[in-house]
């Protein structure tokens, strides 16, 4: 470890963004989206499917692929859809789209068909790819928006419970496990989902998962009447942040993605309920994750370069990296100010907080693509 005032790693890599083009530029851009990654010390990220065409055969993906060659100044690599459409009923195929995508995944979605679950892993692991399954059943959702708790509760919010996720990870763990297939868990926010990851992995599943920096670092104790705290999952118990944070430390969690999610301002303005769900992450994950873990003694700088840097490139194979580098100043404070955030969205229940390690400069490809020195 660097004991400089200036820590350069590994650039960042982040399995879980969203960048919402094609379909809803008035959200975001691949353009604005790798600059708000350049500014964190990202030069590598793979964009979700919930796009308008869903990239769910090589025609589709290709509107994206286009922008992404013509715009993107980091490494982006598009997730395929696991159903035509994100509509649950008929998976893609796969053979079709295996070379052109890191992985695939309904995101904003989960499968809420066993059947359908089962034939798309099957046809995952004759291929060797990555299922990516945002877990959640609709049957247990019951219109809520936050997390199932005492402030819901007092403020006469509808609350969504823990076994949503849960119990959709159960079931695809089995499934995984019955098949083979390669397994990837999208931002748990669960004691119960690390607890059962981790079992399934003493038993050899072939299954990682991820969560994100507003689960480690906020509970739903900190919820306030404003849309910047509605994001899904919702924000969860202290038990359940205690419980990420040991499968931090013991392995269960492979690494740490920001599930960047731009809105405009305007759905962001209507409060929890009526809120887009979704806040940004890329700018600050480095620094809220530096000041609110390694600055406090809970992991190692190491640690945190592992799960945002090299863990996530290693599972899914993605580009190496080798010469992209990121430049973080670990001594000087700074105050989170969103507004200054590169890209459309702005949203962050972290504004006003002040952190350490902001990042300073982002190389990649030999160029550097974001400079503050």
């Amino acid at each position: 470890m660097q004991d400089l005032k200036y820590f350069r790693c590994p650039a960042l890599a982040d399995v879980h963004v969203h960048f919402r083009e094609p379909g809803f530029v008035h959200k975001e851009t691949i353009l604005g989206g790798c600059q708000a990654a350049a500014a964190g010390g990202y030069t590598c990220v793979c964009t979700m499917p919930n796009l308008n065409p869903a990239p769910d055969s090589p025609e589709t993906l290709e509107e994206q692929l286009s922008i992404i060659r013509r715009d993107a100044i980091i490494d982006v690599l598009p997730y395929a859809t696991i159903t035509m459409g994100r509509k649950g009923t008929d998976p893609v195929d796969m053979a079709a789209l295996k070379g052109m995508v890191a992985a695939f995944s309904d995101d904003g979605s989960g499968v809420q068909d066993d059947a359908v679950m089962l034939a798309a892993m099957r046809q995952a692991a004759s291929l060797g790819v990555i299922i990516a399954a945002h877990c959640e059943d609709n049957r247990l959702l019951r219109g809520g928006y936050i997390n199932e708790c005492a402030y819901a509760r007092e403020h006469g919010h509808k609350g969504i419970c823990s076994e949503s996720e849960w119990g959709q990870i159960a079931r695809d763990l089995e499934l995984a496990e019955r098949t083979g297939c390669a397994y990837h868990v999208c931002h748990i926010s669960t004691k119960e989902s690390v607890d059962l990851i981790r079992k399934a992995k003493a038993r050899g599943v072939n299954v990682s998962c991820e969560t994100a920096p507003h689960y480690l670092l906020l509970t739903d104790a900190d919820l306030q009447e404003d849309g910047r705290f509605k994001m899904n999952p919702p924000l969860r118990s202290a038990e359940d942040r205690d419980a990420l944070i040991e499968g931090l430390l013991d392995g269960t969690i492979d690494m740490i993605a920001t599930d960047h999610a731009p809105h405009t301002a305007e759905e962001k303005s209507r409060g929890l309920e009526h809120s887009a769900m979704g806040i940004v992450g890329l700018p600050v994950a480095f620094p809220l994750l530096y000041t609110g873990l390694v600055c406090k003694g809970i992991i190692t700088l190491d640690k945190l370069v592992d799960l945002m840097s090299t863990a996530p490139r290693r599972r899914f194979n993605l580009p190496s990296g080798d010469g992209d580098c990121a430049i973080f100043d670990l001594e000087t404070p700074y105050v989170i100010d969103s507004a200054g955030f590169p890209g459309h969205g702005h949203s962050t229940p972290f504004d006003g907080w002040e952190v350490k390690g902001r990042c300073v400069q982002t190389i990649h490809n030999g160029k550097t693509i974001y400079n503050l020195i």
